[in-house]
């Protein structure tokens, strides 16, 4: 039953990804006139062609339509994939002191410039996701210069874990906060989860170009070599022992070991601010992606420690689900405010969360809380009509319209690799 039950979302996912959300992007997002793609279609869905673009945006259409390639082998995707990343390289790329914009305006000129880490990660996933699907080795020498970058400028060699952000020039700057609603703390649970999540698929980049000895690369701050030799073992070492810090943040600093969620903001000596704050769906795409950077490590004794973790972190976020599958956003439980809008993002995150209990630990009751949240996706979350999805549902499931359809923040990542993972995932189960 559970076979037939996975061919069938899996057959359905891959509908949605390839007829709903990737259809719409490359039909109503591509700027022919300056380049890359648009920075925004409203809620209503209204196109904005002189809005800004943003880093984030770019860096998750390139990862998205990477990935698709990779596993679905349309060359149209490639070719998506292929604009995206010759417009971060040529206009987000700060060629001066290294790093990424935050923004750029629709011609393509530097607007915001500050050097916000999490972006900068964005930007690592979609290129080395990139490299993956193509073989690009210049896609891999520019990630493995961002790594740089990050590991330069964001570790904090006193307290460990990343800062969230520098100006321009790599200095400090007083508003550190992702965006408007966020804390302003040097260290965040998102930022973090966001250079974890990059540095896993850089490490498997690395390893699988090693294998076929296509590229080399020596760490070293905006260097970009010439292509055809090998890999150097000491710079998958160095990816590897990054990457093995980073899981050890997570389970010793970011994760609450009295309520197994996952704080959000932080001081640099890691004393936890701006409250009790709970993210129902960071907390579930947090507990896949540990697990990911911990299998993909290879080291038997991190995943169990990280498996236990896994399971506690996922049973903590059940607190966000409601009876229909669906999951709301977060919780201030000191001034008792609730955000329970049913937002895109996290029920898509929700899905791969609990199909991965089910996929590694055998449990039946996960892959029934992933199959009630993609009916809820499929009845109240997906445009079947003008494509794509929207930002989500109110509390009395009236349909948000306010919020973009595709911007800054909506982009075509969670969405299009929540399908990915269940493709994936089905392939490797039956």
């Amino acid at each position: 039953m559970n076979q037939i039950t996975i061919s069938k979302m899996k057959s359905e996912m891959q509908d949605v990804l390839q007829k709903n959300i990737l259809r719409f992007w490359l039909d109503k997002m591509i700027d022919h006139e300056n380049g890359g793609f648009y920075g925004r279609i409203d809620g209503q869905g209204v196109l904005h062609p002189e809005a800004e673009k943003g880093a984030i945006l770019n860096a998750r259409i390139l990862w998205s339509f990477s990935a698709a390639y990779r596993v679905l082998g349309n060359p149209e995707y490639l070719e998506a994939a292929t604009r995206a990343k010759d417009y971060i390289l040529g206009h987000f790329i700060d060629q001066e002191y290294g790093g990424v914009f935050w923004s750029v305006d629709y011609k393509g000129q530097p607007l915001d410039t500050k050097k916000q880490f999490y972006a900068i990660g964005f930007v690592i996933y979609g290129l080395t996701e990139y490299a993956r699907a193509s073989g690009d080795r210049e896609a891999l020498e520019y990630a493995l210069d961002l790594y740089d970058c990050i590991e330069e400028h964001a570790l904090d060699r006193e307290h460990n874990g990343y800062i969230e952000a520098c100006t321009r020039e790599w200095g400090a700057i007083a508003d550190m906060r992702l965006s408007e609603l966020d804390a302003n703390f040097p260290k965040s649970q998102n930022t973090h989860l966001h250079i974890i999540e990059p540095y896993t698929n850089l490490l498997r980049c690395l390893r699988e170009f090693q294998a076929k000895q296509s590229c080399d690369y020596v760490p070293a701050i905006g260097a970009v070599l010439p292509v055809g030799v090998s890999v150097p073992v000491e710079t998958v070492l160095s990816v590897e022992a990054s990457l093995r810090n980073l899981i050890d943040i997570f389970t010793d600093k970011i994760l609450n070991p009295e309520t197994h969620h996952l704080d959000l903001f932080f001081e640099m000596d890691w004393t936890r601010g701006a409250g009790r704050l709970e993210s129902y769906g960071h907390d579930i795409e947090c507990s896949w992606l540990m697990h990911e950077a911990a299998l993909v490590l290879g080291d038997r004794k991190v995943l169990d420690k990280v498996e236990d973790v896994v399971r506690q972190v996922a049973k903590a976020s059940e607190k966000g689900l409601r009876p229909d599958g669906s999951m709301i956003h977060e919780a201030n439980l000191d001034t008792g405010h609730v955000d329970d809008d049913l937002h895109w993002w996290v029920q898509a995150e929700n899905v791969v969360g609990w199909y991965n209990i089910y996929q590694y630990f055998g449990d039946e009751e996960a892959l029934e809380k992933a199959m009630r949240c993609w009916t809820y996706i499929k009845t109240q979350l997906i445009d079947w009509e003008n494509g794509e999805w929207f930002w989500s549902r109110h509390p009395d499931g009236s349909l948000n319209t306010v919020d973009d359809k595709a911007g800054f923040w909506k982009c075509p990542y969670h969405n299009s690799r929540m399908c990915l993972e269940i493709i994936e995932r089905s392939e490797q189960l039956y």
